[in-house]
């Protein structure tokens, strides 16, 4: 009963937003004593991002356009060294007709996510694509995952009419990091190139993975940390998947480890937004993942208000499994947009219709 006590009111603390928690109490927030507890972590963190954004939704509607990568990340289904997988590319014209089924559909935005590649074709292609989605009718915004870029090219970009930036740092700890990256990729690099980005003018988004091998509350304390000293305005991260066709394909899924995972990932959302406030968060895929029927709808209510539907080609799907498991491998924009209303209602939210939903947190930082 005193632990009980004693969280619930350094809760009350997190949810007023008047006192800067150090890592030890952020910690604290992400070892609820009880389920009577962890249920109150989630029912703050859900009424602070109702009063700041409603019960509303963004949709960001996403374009998987390409799984060729530099990278040889050792979690992931499309490193480098992985010959079980076939490459793609998307054609310009696939991904604009992705892009204007986005607009039909409502989505006020697209993501435009492949693996990492800086090679001047590749870049140059983006631009170009950029240009193409902003000169097509009612063009949604623009969300760019693409990878460790130069300063230059990150302003292209920005010039040509992308607004937002993911790049995830995965784990802000650099024995983790180091852990599950080759040599050539390192932390030091992931972070240079997110102050690259916010230099550029992006909306600056990062995340990570929840429940890697070794792999604690305190890190994952500091990963929140981490997001509040780079002063970010979007979040995306979700529980980690081993990819059976990767070198870590063979850690650690018991179904209590994969609990776990699940449980630390809805805390990471709740804690994340008591923390950093009027930051975008998504619900990520990797949810719906492990919980196919309430997934993502749990992420919303812990505290998320992005989810990322799949608007991108069927036939490319099975080749950007980054993870086992991935979820609406065979279904169209169409039957997937169907479901996620259906699921939004169900828990009492709405979709934000063609809207760019900008994070509260950018437009106040750009404002100062």
């Amino acid at each position: 009963m005193k632990n009980q006590k004693k969280y619930l009111e350094l809760l009350n603390t997190a949810a007023a937003g008047k006192v800067k928690l150090n890592v030890r109490q952020i910690e604290a927030l992400l070892s609820p004593p009880d389920e009577k507890c962890e249920q109150k972590l989630f029912e703050a963190a859900l009424e602070l991002k109702r009063e700041l954004f409603g019960n509303l939704v963004n949709l960001r509607g996403l374009i998987e356009f390409s799984n060729i990568c530099k990278c040889d990340c050792l979690y992931c289904g499309i490193r480098k060294s992985n010959r079980k997988v076939t490459r793609y590319t998307m054609s310009e014209t696939e991904i604009l007709h992705s892009a204007e089924l986005a607009s039909q559909f409502g989505y006020g935005a697209v993501v435009l996510q492949s693996g990492e590649r800086d090679d001047v074709q590749f870049t140059g292609q983006v631009t170009a694509l950029i240009k193409k989605i902003n000169a097509v009718p009612n063009p949604p915004a623009i969300t760019l995952s693409c990878g460790e870029q130069s300063l230059k090219t990150y302003r292209r970009w920005v010039k040509a009419g992308a607004k937002r930036y993911l790049l995830r740092i995965e784990s802000s700890t650099p024995e983790l990091f180091n852990a599950i990256h080759p040599e050539f990729t390192t932390l030091a690099k992931r972070k240079a190139a997110l102050r690259r980005i916010r230099r550029a003018g992006f909306q600056t988004g990062t995340g990570v993975m929840i429940g890697l091998p070794g792999q604690t509350l305190k890190h994952l304390a500091r990963d929140i940390k981490f997001f509040r000293d780079i002063d970010v305005d979007m979040i995306g991260m979700g529980p980690f998947l081993p990819q059976q066709d990767t070198p870590m394909g063979n850690a650690d899924n018991s179904p209590e480890t994969i609990q776990r995972r699940f449980k630390w990932a809805l805390r990471m959302i709740a804690v994340t937004r008591l923390v950093l406030r009027d930051v975008n968060i998504a619900s990520t895929t990797a949810l719906q993942a492990l919980d196919p029927e309430n997934g993502r709808e749990k992420g919303l209510l812990a505290g998320a208000n992005v989810i990322m539907p799949n608007v991108g080609e069927v036939a490319y799907r099975k080749d950007y499994q980054l993870y086992n498991g991935k979820p609406a491998l065979d279904e169209n924009g169409k039957n997937i947009r169907s479901a996620l209303l259906k699921s939004l209602r169900k828990i009492g939210e709405e979709p934000r219709w063609d809207s760019s939903g900008d994070p509260i947190h950018f437009v106040k930082r750009t404002a100062k």
